[in-house]
């Protein structure tokens, strides 16, 4: 479904905060072994800014793929660093390596990284608040760079015990934590969800609408979700990300361009909210300098 840039976005400075980067060149980025790659064609950086012209849109965040590179945060660091005129990155370091606070202060001194994003230890002994975490947030803290959560519901409450003991550091929930539109907006991540409201601290990522929903566009069983998070967050601590490439992780439900009309035209949000949700938030979380 090819749309053209919404009537409603125009004049907006709209910042894409969930972008996913990848490069033909195998050699000199090597994947991890079975790693999750977009459609042939699709996903590198030239194909994003096509997408981002296409849709209006002005700026993005760079999110380290794991599924793809794992802890190489070479690709991320590259493309961050030659394009720091309109994009930033987000690394994932493996918080169990001694060397990975050494890592974070590079990265985020020579190549334009702004924040990093931490994951649940693997199972059977799954943690998100383990001592690793612990380090990797207070040198988040340290270096003035924001945490992005990567986490399911069940882990909200370690989340809460990091945003006590870490008030200071900017946080950003990604996906909302996966509310899915069968479950409606009372379902218990919706409101475990909720419940972090009470964090000035943290942000939510409103990402999760298409892959959540049972729908087609304009994924009408997702709506009161998103409103409902929007109306315990407020826009002033939410922000739209594409999912991109979005031939791979929306799975042809959404291009680009529809995934955005969601927040332009279909949710019925003000002129206010889409500008702060689309615009303010994450330029002041991602682009403090402007």
């Amino acid at each position: 479904m090819k749309r053209e840039t919404s009537m409603k976005s125009a004049g907006l400075h709209i910042v894409d905060t969930h972008a996913h980067i990848y490069h033909p060149d195998g050699t000199r980025y090597p994947m991890r072994a079975e790693p999750l790659r977009p459609p042939a064609g699709t996903g590198d950086i030239g194909h994003l800014q096509r997408e981002m012209q296409a849709a209006g849109v002005a700026r993005a965040v760079l999110v380290q793929t794991g599924t793809a590179y794992h802890w190489d945060n070479r690709l991320l660091a590259d493309t961050a660093t030659t394009h720091a005129d309109w994009a930033v990155g987000v690394c994932t370091l493996d918080p169990a390596a001694p060397g990975s606070g050494t890592e974070l202060e590079r990265l985020v001194a020579g190549f334009n990284v702004r924040g990093l994003r931490v994951e649940p230890t693997r199972p059977p002994n799954a943690r998100f608040d383990h001592p690793g975490s612990e380090r990797m947030w207070k040198a988040a803290r340290r270096l003035g760079i924001v945490i992005c959560a990567h986490i399911q519901s069940a882990f909200t409450p370690q989340l809460a015990a990091l945003l006590s003991r870490h008030p200071d550091v900017p946080v950003v929930l990604d996906h909302a934590a996966y509310p899915r539109g069968a479950d409606g907006a009372d379902s218990e991540t919706v409101t475990r969800v909720v419940a972090l409201a009470r964090f000035p601290n943290l942000h939510l990522k409103l990402t999760f609408a298409v892959t959540g929903s049972e729908d087609d566009f304009p994924f009408r069983d997702m709506h009161p979700i998103l409103l409902r998070l929007i109306e315990a967050y407020g826009p002033a601590r939410c922000m739209w990300g594409s999912d991109f490439p979005c031939e791979l992780w929306l799975k042809g439900k959404a291009t680009y361009q529809t995934h955005l009309a969601l927040f332009t035209d279909e949710l019925g949000l003000s002129e206010g909210e889409r500008r702060t949700i689309l615009e303010r938030t994450p330029m002041q979380v991602w682009f403090p300098a402007g």
